[in-house]
């Protein structure tokens, strides 16, 4: 294949992991919009609701290891059908559950697994090993603005379905649009992969998980990104909850997590391409220290409509910006062989981080009536996470050429 011909084949497959990505993410990010019908229909409480979907926010991790690894094996078709097929089943279920139990398994296990199978490891991994290196973080940001505008999609679309269809209807509906996304499978995987040996099936992927745990820059990426998931899961679970607090419409926070997503977009696509030019681990430093700086802004400023644009989009431009150049890093800690399984194990400490977030901000409403001390825990773990970042052991970048 001549050059020019590997590039285009190449960017078909990061628009369409983007694509899949806008889907699994975009259904997934607007869920903290089904909250209150919810509660209105099945008198289950937000404590209880929450721990669902704070349950979702941690398997969403869990599978990501488990999804990377089958797919550095036996490529990524086979896991992003079952991925996307898995989260439409799940979200078709979930009107029917009138406990806690059945929305633990509805949104909690399947929508929140299908997701994880259908997400960042697997498709940003599927890009990779079609790139050239100093192309990845570039396509990563690129992946990853596609997760950030199924946000900006989904948050006004799942809100309008919910006011013309009910929040049953609106639910059955994005299982559908879930389905939809199913022919693109086939352009990010269109080729068979080799089958692995025996004695490469059973041990490399965790000999590899092995390694990078006695690595300490990964632990402290690990750590980093902890709270990159508390922050993201309290917010996009409990924004809408704020937001009611203040005695604004709720379309002040679907249209609120639209511009998250929004500006995500242009968030993800400066931190992609910025991984050419200045090494990650300072990216992502300012990231977390600024996401503190903001939560002190909007703890102090007044609560009106324009407050919490500001907001949003403040918060939206380091949003999943986080993605790029921490997938980068774990390429240049590990190379690019395992990087589905590796990257996949530190998203299961970012969810881990999510599901605290998702969870103790259900607790802190029915304890104290508002969110005040998670605000505070969130901008206290946003500034440690910008220090732990700075100890990491990366390479410098290699100077630019010169024109002449």
């Amino acid at each position: 294949m001549s050059a020019q011909g590997g590039a285009r084949s190449a960017f078909i497959v990061t628009i369409a992991a983007a694509a899949i990505l806008m889907v699994t993410m975009g259904a997934r990010q607007s869920l903290g919009l089904f909250i209150s019908p919810l509660n209105s229909s099945t008198g289950l409480g937000i404590t209880m609701i929450s721990l669902a979907l704070a349950v979702g926010q941690l398997m969403w991790g869990l599978i990501q290891p488990v999804a990377g690894a089958v797919a550095d094996r036996y490529g990524p078709a086979k896991v992003l059908v079952a991925g996307l097929v898995v989260l439409a089943i799940g979200t078709a279920l979930t009107p029917f559950m009138t406990s806690t139990f059945g929305l633990i398994v509805s949104l909690g296990l399947l929508s929140a697994m299908g997701s994880g199978a259908g997400s960042f490891s697997v498709l940003i991994g599927a890009a990779a090993q079609r790139l050239a290196a100093e192309k990845r973080g570039k396509a990563a940001g690129i992946i990853n603005a596609g997760g950030s505008f199924g946000q900006f999609v989904f948050a006004p679309l799942s809100q309008g379905l919910i006011q013309m269809l009910g929040w049953m209807g609106a639910m059955w509906s994005l299982a559908v649009i879930t389905l939809a996304a199913l022919p693109l499978v086939r352009v990010v995987s269109p080729a068979k992969p080799a089958q692995p040996s025996a004695a490469a099936t059973r041990s490399a992927p965790w000999q590899a998980v092995r390694e990078s745990m006695g690595n300490g820059s990964y632990l402290l990426l690990h750590a980093g990104f902890f709270t990159c998931g508390f922050h993201i899961a309290f917010l996009v679970t409990h924004l809408p909850g704020e937001v009611n607090l203040c005695g604004l419409p709720p379309s002040v926070a679907s249209w609120s997590l639209a511009l998250i997503g929004l500006a995500n977009i242009v968030g993800s696509l400066i931190a992609g391409s910025s991984t050419q030019r200045f090494r990650s681990k300072y990216i992502l430093a300012v990231m977390y220290g600024s996401r503190a700086l903001l939560i002190g802004w909007y703890l102090l400023a007044p609560k009106t409509e324009l407050t919490f644009y500001i907001f949003a989009v403040g918060l939206g431009l380091t949003w999943l910006a986080t993605i790029p150049p921490t997938a980068t890093l774990v390429g240049k800690l590990f190379g690019i062989k395992y990087l589905s399984t590796l990257f996949g194990l530190a998203l299961v400490s970012h969810q881990i981080g999510g599901f605290l977030g998702a969870y103790l901000g259900g607790i802190a409403l029915a304890q104290t009536g508002d969110y005040h001390w998670m605000w505070y825990a969130d901008m206290a773990l946003a500034a440690a996470a910008a220090l732990v970042n700075l100890p990491i052991r990366e390479a410098r970048l290699p100077p630019v050429p010169q024109a002449a």
